[in-house]
């Protein structure tokens, strides 16, 4: 058997968190997924808290990532919009356990790990909005358009997908992001 690392542990710890919950998994848990003994995992982080950290930390950069690439990508409004809900899916997707440990277990974040992650979160929202803003004032959304409260809608829409969408099911990744940019878009033109 290998030794285990820092990162093994924080990705086991993922796959636990969103399968039982911050609170639902104990350091006992957590060797036993790695067939270890629970005190082991304390030679390589200070407690389940920090656990917690770097899961989310993990998933909030690379939901960031994502949205840095649809930004760069460019092409407008709706051609930004389409790589930002298709980045989003594809962290949802490839990254699980990250994701839904972010979006179901942040809340039993401490402050100041709790600021920052909100921080990040609240920048990440805000490309979305930003894109929807200027699609409104570019003309290529309607006019009536509430930019912020869009934003909530289609992430609101998109975090959805990871309880119900599995990638082996009849629906392909790249046919879910194409049908859920022209849903929203419809909304939105």
């Amino acid at each position: 058997m290998s030794r285990l690392t820092r990162d093994d542990i924080v990705i086991a710890s993922g796959k636990r968190f969103a399968d039982f919950g911050y609170h639902g998994t104990s350091m006992r848990d957590l060797g036993d997924d790695l067939g270890i003994l629970g005190s082991s995992i304390y030679a390589h982080v200070g407690g389940k808290h920090e656990l917690l950290v770097a899961v989310v930390e993990r998933a909030s950069e690379l939901f960031s990532a994502s949205a840095d690439a649809a930004v760069a990508q460019g092409g407008g409004p709706p051609a930004i919009l389409r790589q930002l809900i298709g980045g989003h899916i594809d962290v949802l997707v490839d990254h699980a356990a990250e994701a839904r440990t972010f979006l179901n277990e942040a809340v039993f974040l401490e402050s100041p790990d709790r600021d920052r992650i909100t921080r990040a979160r609240d920048a990440y929202e805000t490309v979305f909005r930003s894109t929807i803003a200027e699609g409104v004032d570019s003309g290529a959304f309607r006019q009536d358009v509430d930019a912020k409260l869009a934003g909530i809608y289609v992430l609101s829409i998109l975090n959805a997908t990871e309880r119900w969408y599995h990638p082996d099911g009849d629906v392909t990744r790249d046919a879910l992001a194409t049908d859920m940019h022209r849903f929203i878009l419809d909304g939105l033109t």
